[in-house]
C-alpha cells in the first residue's frame, strides 16, 4: 500500500464530504449552514490542492484543475459571506445571501465530485 496515495485520497474525499455537509440543507436557511464548516472545507480543499502539485500526468493536471475550481468557488463563497456580515451588516444572513453562498459552494462540490470520480476511475484502471 502506498501511504502517499492514501493521504492523497483521504484529503480529496474529506474535501468533498466537508463541502457536501456544508451545502446540505435548505438553500435559503442560514441556520442550516455553519460558517465553521465552510472554513474547514476551504482549508481541506487547499491542502488537497497542494498535494496535487507533484503529479505531472494528464490526470494529475485535471485533478489540479478541479481542485483549483473548488478552491476558487469556496473562497468566493466565504467572501460573499464576509461581505454580507461585515460590510452590509446582515447578521444573520438574508435568504438571498445564503443562497448565493450555497450556490457557489455547490459548484465547488461539483468540482470535488469530478475529482473523486476521476480518482476512483484511475484506481480501477490500475493493474497490479
Amino acid at each position: 500500500m502506498n501511504f502517499e496515495k492514501v493521504i492523497f485520497g483521504f484529503f480529496i474525499l474529506l474535501a468533498a464530504t466537508l463541502n457536501f455537509g456544508f451545502i446540505l440543507g435548505p438553500i435559503d436557511d442560514p441556520a442550516a449552514h455553519d460558517i465553521h464548516e465552510l472554513f474547514c472545507a476551504i482549508v481541506v480543499s487547499l491542502i488537497a490542492t497542494v498535494l496535487k502539485f507533484g503529479d505531472r500526468t494528464q490526470i494529475g493536471a485535471i485533478h489540479l484543475a478541479t481542485s483549483l475550481v473548488a478552491d476558487l468557488q469556496l473562497i468566493a463563497a466565504a467572501m460573499v459571506w464576509g461581505y454580507a456580515t461585515h460590510i452590509a451588516g446582515h447578521d444573520p444572513l438574508t435568504p438571498v445571501e445564503i443562497a448565493r453562498v450555497i450556490s457557489l459552494s455547490s459548484g465547488a462540490f461539483l468540482a470535488n465530485a469530478v475529482s473523486v470520480t476521476m480518482l476512483v476511475a484511475e484506481t480501477m484502471m490500475q493493474r497490479r
